[in-house]
C-alpha cells in the first residue's frame, strides 16, 4: 500500500513548505532515538516521519509523489533503512534550523591604511599596497603534515568522520572535531615549515585604485584577499581605509575645495595680483583694494571632481597675514600708519565702537 506521507506528518496536501518543515521538526523531535531509548516503536515513528519528508520537503519529489504516489526513487531510507543514516539526515535539517551543520570557516578579514596626499585623494590614484596575511603553507601545500596530502591519516579521535557526537539533555548533535578541526584528518608528521599549522606568514601585493573625491576615509573592500579559509572555506576580505593627509592650505567641504592664501596687510590694503595653486591647475587673480580678512573668491570648476563626472568649484579665502616680528624702522612706520588713518579707514571697527558706547550708555541710565 502507498505510504501518504501527508497524513504521516499530520499536513493537508496543500500545505506550504514551511508548514511540512515545521511538523517534521516537532514529530522528529518527539520520536528522535535520543529522546526514546530502546523504544522500538518511536524509532520506526522516527523513521517514518523522516521519510515522509525526505520527499515532502523535496520540491521535485514531492511534485513526482503528487503525480504517481510512491516509487522507488522516491524512498530515501526505506523499509529496514539504518538508523544512523536516518539521524544524520536529521541532523542536517537540525543544522538548517539551529546553525548545528558542519561549516566551512572563512578565513579572516584584514584591514590596511593607505595614506595618500591631499590632492592625489581628491583628483584619484592608484597605489600598490604591500601586506603580510597568511598563506597557506607552500611545503605541505595547507595540509600541515609532512610530505603534503599523503602525510596524513584519519583522525584516531574522531575515526575520520571529522565530527563527534554531543549529548544536550534529551538530544545529540554533531560537532566539529576539535582534534582534526573538522577535516577527519591528521598529520602522521607534523610540518617543519609551519609546525603543522599549514598556514605560513606571507607578504601580498595589491594595487588599490583610490577614486577621485577620496578625502572622507572611504573604506574599499577587496573580495578574497584577506587570509584563507579553513577546510575549503571562502578567503577572507581585505578593508582597505584611504586617507588623506592634511594640507596646510587646502581643506575640502563636499565638492568645494576651500583654499586658504595668505595676503600681506599692504596687499590687502592697496590691492595686488596673486597668483593661486588649485589641485591640477595655477590660476591669476587680483585682490581689490580694501580686501578684508576672510573675503572669498569663487574660482568655477576647480574644485573636487562630481559622481556625475564635473568638478565643483574652488573657493579662494583671503588670510590677511599680520607680521609677527618687526624691526625698528618697520615698527615707527606703522605707528606712523596708525595715526594717519581715522576711524573712517576701519568701518568694521567703527560700527563695533558704536556697540560698546551703547551699551555703555544703558549702564549709565
Amino acid at each position: 500500500m502507498a505510504r501518504d506521507h501527508y497524513k504521516t506528518l499530520g499536513v493537508a496536501p496543500d500545505a506550504p513548505a514551511a508548514e511540512i518543515k515545521a511538523a517534521y521538526r516537532k514529530l522528529a523531535l518527539q520520536f528522535h532515538p535520543d529522546r526514546n531509548p530502546g523504544d522500538a516503536a518511536a524509532e520506526e515513528r522516527f523513521k517514518e516521519v523522516s521519510q515522509a519528508y525526505a520527499v515532502l520537503g523535496d520540491e521535485e519529489k514531492r511534485a513526482r509523489y503528487n503525480r504517481l504516489g510512491d516509487i522507488p526513487g522516491d524512498l530515501p531510507f526505506g523499509d529496514g533503512a539504518d538508523l544512523e543514516k536516518v539521524t544524520e539526515f536529521f541532523d542536517s535539517i537540525f543544522g538548517d534550523l539551529f546553525g548545528l551543520g558542519r561549516k566551512r570557516a572563512a578565513g579572516q578579514d584584514l584591514r590596511y591604511t593607505l595614506e595618500v596626499d591631499f590632492e592625489q585623494a581628491a583628483l584619484g590614484c592608484q597605489e600598490t599596497i604591500r601586506f603580510q596575511r597568511s598563506e597557506d603553507c607552500r611545503v605541505c601545500g595547507g595540509t600541515g603534515a609532512q610530505g603534503g596530502a599523503a602525510g596524513l591519516q584519519p583522525c584516531a579521535r574522531c575515526s575520520g568522520q571529522g565530527w563527534k557526537r554531543h549529548k544536550a539533555g534529551f538530544f545529540s548533535a554533531r560537532r566539529d572535531c576539535p582534534a582534526c578541526a573538522g577535516s577527519g584528518q591528521i598529520p602522521r608528521v607534523r610540518c617543519k615549515a609551519c609546525s603543522g599549522t599549514g598556514l605560513t606568514e606571507g607578504e601580498r601585493e595589491y594595487v588599490v585604485r583610490v577614486p577621485p573625491g577620496s578625502q572622507a576615509g572611504c573604506t574599499q573592500r577587496v573580495a578574497g584577499q584577506g587570509s584563507p579559509g579553513r577546510r575549503g572555506g571562502p578567503a577572507g576580505d581585505l578593508h582597505v581605509i584611504v586617507r588623506a593627509r592634511p594640507h596646510p592650505f587646502y581643506r575640502q567641504e563636499g565638492e568645494l575645495l576651500v583654499v586658504e592664501v595668505p595676503v600681506r596687510m599692504d596687499e590687502a590694503a592697496l590691492g595686488t595680483e596673486i597668483e593661486v595653486p588649485l589641485l591640477d591647475a595655477r590660476v591669476r587673480m587680483k585682490i581689490p583694494a580694501g580686501t578684508q580678512p576672510g573675503s572669498v573668491f569663487r574660482v568655477r570648476g576647480k574644485g573636487f571632481p562630481t559622481p556625475g563626472g564635473g568638478r565643483g568649484d574652488a573657493h579662494v579665502r583671503v588670510q590677511v597675514e599680520v607680521p609677527s616680528v618687526c624691526g625698528d624702522d618697520a615698527r615707527a612706520a606703522l605707528s606712523k600708519l596708525g595715526g594717519m588713518l581715522d576711524d573712517d579707514a576701519y568701518p568694521r571697527r567703527r560700527v563695533f565702537q558704536e556697540m560698546m558706547a551703547a551699551m555703555q550708555r544703558r549702564e549709565g541710565e
